[in-house]
């Protein structure tokens, strides 16, 4: 039986599966929600949410993340960073999903990734969960009816939670695997109920596909000046630098949170909605995001709730920190329409500094901004993993090395010749600790942080006056209004400026370490860039 509409040249059979129960196309919303509350997947929450939980995996699972070496890919993949699968483990593991998937019921989503049409792909998502097709539905942009009538899916995605894998037979690790196959134009996800594995993949094709385009994917947010679509920003950053709460601004467009395309038109969202953690969120701090926890067919993921009056309980973290709430765009009332703006005016690397030697802001040359780009520099503090007793570095190159087909400095060259091309003025802003480092020092203020970045956005900050930094080299402004002059200079901050001079040449050499991989693919001017 098959229900919904679709290409009538495009179904399943035609694509090799056959023998399933009934086949759902491209449902919407209300739909979803009903087929999910029916077959036991979720729990109605307020205003017509969808509370569910992903079961053991409350997170992604890069270390059962695999690329198919094919003759096609070979030289392109940067293998150190992504683990390969071979071509008949693949081929296998296709066969018995395949084979498991006969006499049961699946969800069929046809759906766009990327708002600028010259750009986009088209990827089929096939769920054996109703509210998974629901989350991708909300994370993708959705064709319209007429759209749908021709659509025909470039890659293919089947997901598969009940099925397990064989790590002998498939050459995989666990039971569970995302495994993706370039040259078939086809990832295959077995194991796991985390939905976000259907949206991370699509990103992981996206950062494949487009650099041969000369489009530059990001792993940023992104909004331009009210009406002025040309003033456009992006926010790099890893989770808990700011990426999504600083790019809410409602004195600005946001085009979207996560992921975005630069072509030749300028910046663009992959996506069609939001993804945003809701672990202490609250109606103050964010209340558009936070108003989403409450609108009809959001997803909901692995939130602890009142079970008689649904109440969500925004401060539990005993299912996991890495709560979620999934929603279209257009929940957000300042989130333009099209998902596209200019060239970006300003480029923003977000970083938490928990050693507390970094700047609020700092400006940086184009050798400073790939420099500080390879390096996807933050920190994790003390108490969040066991072990950890002291600031931990961590370094993820592109701000997204997981997602990263392509050796790093495809992408940084891709970043370096845009911002050359298009005069983007470049700023690293740390919203981690001053006054010293986690455990002495304070969190840096939001207020400062939200000042500094306007005045970085609005053109102002380009008219102050800078020093330069002696341990990293870039611009760092003397005085901002509205900003307490000593938080400019991190080392006033320190009760004592000679454990801050330590502390400091302590994260340089960590910074050095980490970008010793890179030097023999960059140029000198880059290689620099890293000394004051």
């Amino acid at each position: 039986m098959e229900i919904g509409r679709v290409n009538p040249k495009c179904r399943l059979q035609d694509q090799g599966i056959t023998g399933l129960g009934a086949v759902y196309y491209n449902m919407l919303e209300p739909a979803l929600v009903e087929e999910a509350l029916k077959r036991g997947e979720g729990t109605l929450g307020r205003g017509g949410t969808l509370l569910v939980s992903t079961g053991k995996h409350t997170g992604r699972s890069p270390k059962d993340k695999f690329t198919v070496r094919t003759k096609g890919v070979e030289s392109k993949i940067w293998w150190e960073n992504n683990a390969p699968m071979a071509a008949k483990g693949f081929d296998a593991l296709h066969a018995d999903m395949l084979e498991h998937m006969k006499g049961r019921d699946y969800f069929v989503q046809d759906l766009f990734a990327g708002a600028d049409a010259a750009h986009r792909l088209d990827v089929r998502v096939i769920n054996e969960l109703a509210w998974h097709n629901l989350f991708i539905r909300h994370l993708l942009r959705r064709p319209n009816a007429i759209e749908l009538e021709d659509y025909e899916p470039e890659f293919t995605i089947v997901n598969c939670p009940a099925f397990k894998a064989d790590p002998k037979r498939h050459g995989c690790r666990t039971e569970t695997v995302i495994a993706v196959n370039i040259e078939a134009k086809l990832i295959l996800i077995a194991g796991t109920e985390y939905a976000g594995e259907n949206k991370k993949s699509v990103f992981s094709l996206l950062n494949y596909l487009l650099p041969e385009k000369g489009v530059m994917p990001m792993h940023c947010s992104a909004n331009h000046a009210p009406g002025n679509p040309v003033d456009a920003a992006i926010f790099f950053g890893l989770s808990g630098t700011g990426k999504t709460t600083l790019s809410a601004d409602p004195n600005r467009m946001l085009l979207g949170d996560d992921e975005h395309g630069w072509s030749e038109r300028g910046t663009f969202n992959f996506e069609g909605g939001c993804y945003a953690k809701t672990i202490n969120l609250s109606r103050e701090a964010e209340p558009e995001i936070y108003d989403t926890t409450s609108r009809f067919a959001t997803v909901i993921e692995n939130m602890v709730y009142d079970p008689d009056t649904k109440e969500l309980d925004f401060t539990d973290d005993s299912l996991t920190a890495n709560m979620r709430c999934a929603y279209p765009l257009d929940y957000i009332s300042n989130a333009s329409a099209t998902g596209m703006g200019g060239h970006p005016k300003n480029i923003v690397m977000l970083t938490c500094d928990a050693f507390g030697v970094l700047p609020p802001i700092a400006r940086l040359t184009p050798a400073q901004a790939m420099y500080h780009f390879l390096s996807g520099f933050t920190s994790k503090v003390a108490g969040t993993e066991r072990g950890v007793t002291e600031p931990e570095p961590t370094f993820s190159t592109c701000f997204g090395a997981p997602f990263m087909p392509r050796r790093p400095e495809v992408y940084g060259n891709l970043l370096r010749e845009k911002i050359a091309k298009h005069g983007a003025t470049c700023w690293l802003v740390n919203t981690g600790w001053t006054g010293g480092a986690y455990g002495t020092g304070s969190r840096m203020p939001i207020k400062a942080t939200r000042a500094l970045l306007s005045a970085a956005l609005d053109g102002t900050l380009a008219e102050a006056e800078f020093r330069k930094d002696k341990n990293f080299g870039f611009d760092v402004p003397v005085s901002v209004p509205g900003v307490a002059t000593i938080l400019l200079d991190p080392r006033r901050t320190w009760d004592d400026g000679k454990a801050y001079d330590a502390q400091a040449e302590k994260l340089v050499a960590m910074f050095a370490k980490n970008f010793a991989q890179y030097e023999t693919h960059i140029d000198e001017d880059v290689k620099a860039a890293a000394i004051g």
